[in-house]
C-alpha cells in the first residue's frame, strides 16, 4: 500500500495558504497512485494562534477550507488535522465548543462516525505545560466522556477505512495522545484493547526541542513494539510563536514497523511529500531499519537557529539586518549566522567603541566583518555619552512643592548603562531605520537569566536569536560555524579565546584579563538548574547538594570547579544569593520587556517559562541550611 506523509510547512492563522499546500500534495499523491495521504495536526489553521481561536469568523473559514479538502478525497483517503466546531455546544468559558480534531475523508465522505459521537476523532490528552495552552481553547475527549457519562476508554475506537485493496482499522491519535507516561489514560492501549488495529497514525504539531526526537523515537518505538502494530508519525515544519517565544517545527515524520524499528523518516526542517510502500504483513518486520539524524548535537542547534531566523525574517518581510559587533563572541556568532541566512550584502555590522574599548576588540570587529564580507561601519559613542552625562549632571531639578533646586549625579554604574543604551536605542535603531531593516539582540541565556544586560540597551532588538543558548553553547556553535558552515575561520580565533567582557569600564579591560562577573563554566549550569530542570531547582536544592558534596554531579558542570571558585561556604552562599536575587528580581522585569526568544531548549524564556514579578524569596529550609553551613545559631 502506498502512503504519503505530507510533511508541510504550516503558516499559522492562514488556512488559505495551508490548504493550497495540501491540494498540491494531494494532486502529487494522486498522480503517484497513493492510497492514503496524511497531513499534520491542525494542518489547516496552524496550532499556536493565541486567542485567534476566539474569532468565530476565523473558525468558519477553517471549516470551509476543511470542507474543500474533504471534497478532494476522490480515490484517495485524506487524513488531516483541523479545528472542529460543535456550534450547538459551549466550552466551560461559554464560548462555542471547539475540538482539536483528526479528520479522515474518503470519496468525499468523513469516516469514523459509525462508532464515535462525531465523524472525526478528537484529542484525548491536552498538554497544558511549556508552550502549550490547549485547555484554554479546546474541549478534550476526557471532558466529552465525562459529559456523556461514559468511560473515556470506550470512546477510543479505530476508524475503519474500506479501500479497493481491502479494509483497514486505523487508530487515529493526535500528538500528546502518544506521550502518555504521566497520564492515567493510554489512548493507544485503549484503542488496541477495544478492537483489532492494523495501523496507528499520530498527527502532530510538535516544536523542535534539543534532544526531543531521540526521546520520541524511544517512546513511539516501544508503543509499536508492544502493540505489534506499525505506527506513522507525521509532524509539521515551519515557524509558530506565542508572542514572546518563537518555535521552529522540524518535521522528522517517522514510520515505525510492528517491531518498533524505524523504517522511514523525513529530513528535519524540510517540506516533503514522502511516499512509502507500507507492508502491513508480518514480513514487514524484516525490513532493515534506518537511523534518523541525531538531534542532540550542536549541528542540530545550528540548523534550528538558521531555519528560525530565515522563517522569522521572511514572515515579517525583513530583508536587511543591522548587527552591533563588539569584537566579542555573541555578536560575532550572530553576525555569522545572519550573513549566512540573508547574505552578507544585506547585513550591516556596526562597531561602536567608547574610551573603554580596547584596540584588540576593535580590530577583532573589523576582522570579523572582513571575513564575512558584510557591510561595515564604525560609529564612536564617547562624545554623545559624555554629552548625555553632562546634560544630566548639569540639569537643574526643581521641587515645585518646596522650590528647592538640586542636580543629579551620574554614577559609574549609570554611565555604563548610558553607553549600552546609546549603542542600541540611539545608534542601532537609527541606523536600522536608515538602512531599511531591523537590528538584532545578541544576548545569550546566561545574561538573560540574571539580567546581565541593559534594558533598552543590549537587550533591545527585533529578535533574540541566541537567547536560548548558554554561553558554553555559544562557544560550541561558533566553532561549528567556522568548521562546518563556512569551512574557514570567519569568527576570529582570538574572539573565541579572549575573556568575555562588556567593556563598559576600565574594570572590564580585556587586555588585562578582566571581564564579566559570571564564571560561565559554573554559572551556566547553576542557572540551567533554575530554568530548565523539569523540577526546577531553588537555592534550597543547591545548598542540599553542596552540603552532600554532589553539586557538580547534579548540575552537570566540571568536577572540582566549585571548590576552585569558592574557598568557603560563605563565599559560595554569597554568590548563590547574589544571582538568585537577580534571577527572581530585576531580571524578571527585563525578560518581560525583552525581544522574542528563538527557542531550542526544553525551557526557553517567554511563554515557555512563565513567570510573574514577585519579591525575592528564600525557603525556610534554605535559611536553616545556610545557618548550619555558616555556623550561625538562630534565636
Amino acid at each position: 500500500m502506498k502512503i504519503a506523509l505530507g510533511q508541510m510547512e504550516i503558516t499559522p492563522g492562514r488556512p488559505d495558504l495551508n490548504t493550497q499546500t495540501m491540494h498540491k500534495m494531494i494532486d502529487q499523491a494522486l498522480s503517484d497512485k497513493t492510497s492514503i495521504i496524511i497531513f499534520p495536526e491542525m494542518a489547516v489553521p496552524g496550532y499556536l494562534l493565541g486567542d485567534l481561536w476566539e474569532q468565530e469568523a476565523f473558525l468558519r473559514d477553517c471549516e470551509e477550507f476543511g470542507r474543500l479538502i474533504i471534497e478532494s478525497s476522490t480515490d484517495i483517503c485524506i487524513m488531516f488535522g483541523n479545528i472542529a466546531v460543535d456550534w450547538e455546544k459551549h466550552n466551560n468559558d461559554g464560548r462555542v465548543r471547539k475540538y482539536n480534531a483528526f479528520f479522515a475523508a474518503y470519496n468525499g465522505q468523513l469516516l469514523g462516525g459509525d462508532n464515535f459521537p462525531y465523524p472525526y476523532r478528537i484529542k484525548t490528552l491536552q498538554p497544558n505545560y511549556r508552550e502549550f495552552d490547549d485547555t484554554r481553547h479546546f474541549y478534550s475527549l476526557r471532558q466529552l466522556a465525562a459529559e456523556l457519562n461514559v468511560n473515556v476508554e470506550t470512546l477510543l475506537q479505530p476508524v475503519q477505512l474500506n479501500l479497493p485493496t481491502g479494509s483497514l482499522n486505523i487508530g487515529c491519535i493526535l500528538c500528546e495522545d502518544g506521550w502518555t507516561d504521566d497520564y492515567p489514560v493510554k489512548p493507544i492501549a485503549a484503542i488496541r484493547k477495544n478492537s483489532p488495529v492494523d495501523l496507528f497514525i499520530n498527527i502532530s504539531s510538535s516544536p523542535y526541542t534539543l534532544g526531543k526526537n531521540n526521546k520520541r523515537n524511544r517512546i513511539f518505538s516501544k508503543q509499536a513494539r508492544e502493540t505489534q502494530v506499525p505506527l506513522i508519525y507525521v509532524n509539521t515544519t515551519g515557524l509558530q510563536n506565542n508572542g514572546k517565544t518563537v518555535y521552529t517545527f522540524d518535521g522528522v515524520s517517522t514510520v515505525y514497523n510492528g517491531n518498533g524499528d524505524i523504517t522511514h523518516y523525513c529530513e528535519p526542517f524540510s517540506d516533503e511529500l514522502k511516499i512509502i510502500d507500507l507492508d502491513l504483513s508480518r514480513q514487514a518486520a524484516l525490513t532493515a531499519p534506518v537511523i534518523p539524524p541525531n538531534d542532540q548535537d550542536i549541528g542540530s542547534i545550528y540548523q534550528a537557529i538558521h531555519y528560525g531566523i530565515a522563517r522569522f525574517t521572511h514572515s515579517l518581510g525583513i530583508k536587511k539586518v543591522v548587527v552591533g559587533i563588539s569584537g566579542g563572541i555573541d555578536s560575532a556568532l550572530a553576525a555569522a549566522i545572519y550573513a549566512k541566512v540573508l547574505g552578507p550584502e544585506n547585513v550591516l555590522l556596526v562597531n561602536m567603541p567608547s574610551t573603554y574599548n580596547s584596540q584588540t576588540t576593535k580590530d577583532l570587529a573589523y576582522q570579523l566583518a572582513e571575513n564575512l564580507k558584510c557591510l561595515y561601519t564604525v560609529i564612536p559613542i564617547q562624545e554623545i555619552v559624555d554629552c548625555t552625562i553632562q546634560q544630566i549632571n548639569t540639569s537643574q531639578i526643581k521641587d515645585l512643592a518646596t522650590n528647592e533646586v538640586f542636580q543629579l549625579s551620574v554614577s559609574p554604574f549609570t554611565a555604563e548603562n548610558i553607553q549600552a543604551r546609546d549603542r542600541s536605542s540611539r545608534i542601532l535603531a537609527g541606523v536600522a531605520a536608515a538602512f531599511g531593516g531591523v537590528f538584532t539582540c545578541n544576548a545569550n541565556k546566561s545574561e538573560l537569566s540574571v539580567g546581565y544586560s541593559t534594558l533598552y540597551g543590549d537587550q533591545a532588538g527585533f529578535l533574540a536569536a541566541l537567547a536560548d543558548l548558554w554561553k558554553h553553547q555559544v562557544y560550541d556553535l561558533s566553532r561549528y560555524v567556522n568548521e562546518q558552515i563556512y569551512g574557514r575561520e570567519v569568527i576570529p580565533q582570538a574572539t573565541i579565546d579572549i575573556v568575555p567582557s562588556a567593556e563598559l569600564s576600565f574594570d572590564q579591560a580585556v587586555d588585562e584579563g578582566k571581564g564579566d562577573p559570571l564564571h560561565y563554566p559554573y554559572h551556566d549550569y547553576l542557572f540551567r538548574a533554575f530554568v530548565e530542570y523539569w523540577r526546577k531547582a531553588t537555592p534550597e536544592d543547591i545548598l542540599i547538594w553542596y552540603k552532600q558534596d554532589v553539586l557538580e554531579q547534579k548540575l552537570g558542570c566540571r568536577p572540582g570547579i566549585v571548590r576552585q571558585l569558592f574557598t568557603t561556604p560563605a563565599e559560595f552562599i554569597a554568590d548563590l544569593e547574589k544571582w538568585w536575587k537577580l534571577y527572581t528580581g530585576m531580571a524578571v522585569a527585563k525578560r518581560i520587556q525583552a525581544p522574542p526568544v528563538l527557542a531550542v531548549s526544553r525551557r526557553a524564556y517567554g511563554f515557555d517559562h512563565r513567570e510573574s514579578q514577585n519579591s525575592v524569596y528564600f525557603t525556610a529550609n534554605y535559611l536553616k541550611l545556610k545557618d548550619e553551613l555558616l555556623g550561625n545559631k538562630r534565636e
